[in-house]
């Protein structure tokens, strides 16, 4: 048997193990995991400075930008949704204000 099929018969034999697909498993879930808590701390970030403007009744455009760049629109690329995105709606009718 030549080198090379003794490497191509060990990698088929760990593809074909029960225990490598398990661990890519764990992997995707821990991964899975991660991004709920994102989306979770996201959300929270969202309603809570959307909510701080809303109640103000005017927000600068600097504030805008970061809120939506940096919070929301990787929020909803993460697939979250539902109040954070009605909090967004209502934030982006306020008033734009320089400080």
């Amino acid at each position: 048997m030549s080198l090379l099929e003794m490497i191509i018969t060990i990698i088929c034999a760990v593809l074909a193990s029960s225990g490598f697909w398990a661990f890519i498993q764990k992997k995707n879930e821990a991964k899975d995991i991660k991004t709920k808590v994102l989306i979770g701390l996201g959300h929270d970030r969202i309603v809570y400075l959307g909510m701080k403007y809303i109640d103000q009744g005017w927000i600068t455009r600097a504030e805008y930008e970061n809120l939506y760049d940096y919070l929301y629109k990787p929020y909803k690329e993460l697939g979250g949704n539902g109040s954070a995105m009605k909090i967004m709606k209502e934030v982006e009718k306020l008033e734009i204000r320089e400080k």
